[in-house]
């Protein structure tokens, strides 16, 4: 009968795989070049047609954009170079200045509202058990949905100095109130801002319904039997797990008023004055009307990259910490002494 010759300790190294470290610490992520060698490149041959597209309408434009930027350039003739001169332009700007200070005042509005309300009838809407709540989400999800035109002409109707709005304050007895809400100098950036909290918080609650619905029952079960009532729940279950989805409605909401455009310029086209007046309002006039491309175009990279700052600014802060997740345990109350008799 014949035995199984031992193994000797370099062999059982040589069996190991290749991936596991020898001294038992952890694995040893491979190289990119150990991931380029194993890449069928005959996959890309699936994705070459929204690559092509993607470089074509997109990376290309941007490199043409950047390429202006450098010159005095009004789209007919031949352009001037003038090294960073368009990018010292919109930095020493006042009204461009003034312009971003728009903007950050609408990030309230279009950002950090939405997300709170987003968050409010999330919450709510995961408590309450209702015939036909699926058809007030989809009624408040309408407003995303919606053009932008479409929007813009309705509110700019709805908001006039004759329309509905008003003929409601001057029925209950509040006709000193009523104005030309986009028409006056002190109403008209705050009516923008109402009119694009109404278009997001549809997008955000939706996220955030997403996000409960993955959450695991059993801790709000376990929350409620320790006596945590609704509020509580909410602020130690529901908005730590939906840390994912506020990051990526901060992200899409953030954007959206950085570089807003259509909205504004079918309601107050900027006015009245430069009240309302945004960046990308900026680009659109140096660009089609003042034949001032070269400046339209770093102005567009200007914001490109803020928005891509904001972007990594709010990922960073908002990113999931490695780890397990605690689990709610309710508050903690000293062991009782077992006394042996």
């Amino acid at each position: 009968m014949s035995t199984a010759a031992p193994t000797t300790g370099r062999d059982t190294a040589a069996s190991a795989p290749a991936s596991t470290n020898r001294t038992g610490g952890r694995r040893r992520r491979p190289s990119p070049l150990t991931y380029l060698s194993s890449l069928h490149w005959t996959s890309l041959l699936y994705v070459a047609p929204a690559l092509a597209f993607f470089g074509v309408f997109v990376l290309y434009p941007i490199g043409i954009s950047v390429w202006y930027s450098f010159y005095d350039y009004d789209g007919l003739t031949v352009g001037t170079p003038v090294g960073w001169g368009n990018y010292t332009a919109v930095f020493t700007d006042s009204q461009l200045r003034a312009a971003l200070l728009h903007s950050l005042v609408l990030l309230f509005f279009y950002a950090a509202l939405p997300v709170c309300v987003g968050l409010l009838l999330a919450g709510a809407m995961s408590r309450i058990r209702v015939y036909g709540l699926t058809v007030f989400r989809a009624v408040l999800f309408l407003p995303q949905i919606l053009s932008s035109v479409v929007v813009a002409v309705a509110w700019r109707n709805l908001l006039a100095e004759d329309g509905p709005a008003n003929a409601v304050l001057r029925a209950v007895g509040l006709g000193r109130f009523a104005t030309s809400w986009l028409g006056d100098f002190d109403t008209a950036l705050p009516s923008i801002g109402v009119i694009g909290s109404w278009v997001e918080y549809g997008l955000c609650m939706v996220l955030f319904l997403s996000g409960i619905v993955a959450i695991d029952r059993s801790t709000y079960e376990a929350a409620r039997l320790d006596g945590a009532g609704p509020v509580r729940e909410f602020f130690a279950i529901t908005l730590p797990a939906l840390r994912p989805q506020i990051s990526i409605a901060l992200i899409l909401t953030i954007t959206f008023a950085l570089r807003n455009f259509d909205l504004i310029w079918n309601t107050t086209r900027g006015g009245p004055g430069t009240t309302t007046t945004v960046p990308s309002l900026y680009v659109y006039q140096d660009a089609f009307q003042n034949r001032m491309l070269g400046r339209a175009s770093a102005l567009a990279i200007v914001l490109t990259v803020v928005i891509l700052l904001v972007v990594v600014v709010v990922q960073l802060a908002l990113r999931e910490r490695e780890g397990p997740r605690r689990r709610f345990t309710g508050p903690r109350t000293p062991a009782r002494k077992v006394h042996s008799s």
